[in-house]
């Protein structure tokens, strides 16, 4: 997917931000959550990291190239890491972007969940 497609997309979700972080990344949240970390050079995706469901886990670090488990703590939360940004077809990136917003929004406080309704 091309930035600036996926600079439209994201943050098109209801209530959906997005901030530069830890140096050249984007940072999109719901909430004030993390939903897709998008890591840059320059103007170009250099790979990705979202939550998913854990079946979406397995089958993603199961049987797609480029696609692995993704660092640090995230692991544990079912987040993948798109090595390839080519990895996965535009139409799946965007439904697996949905997915995991879907999935941070869902865990939110009630309040909050709320006030964003």
């Amino acid at each position: 997917m091309r930035l600036d497609r996926l600079k439209t997309f994201a943050p098109s979700l209801p209530h959906a931000t997005f901030v530069k972080q830890w140096g050249e990344n984007l940072v999109f949240k719901i909430g004030g959550k993390m939903f897709l970390i998008v890591s840059l050079d320059g103007e170009t995706i250099e790979g990705c990291a979202f939550k998913c469901t854990p079946a979406d886990y397995a089958r993603l670090t199961g049987e797609v190239d480029g696609v692995i488990p993704a660092r640090y703590n995230m692991l544990k939360s079912h987040w993948v890491q798109l090595e390839d940004p080519e990895a996965l077809a535009e139409t799946q990136f965007k439904e697996q972007v949905r997915i995991a917003y879907d999935l941070v929004k869902a865990k939110l406080p009630k309040k909050l969940q709320a006030e964003l309704a």
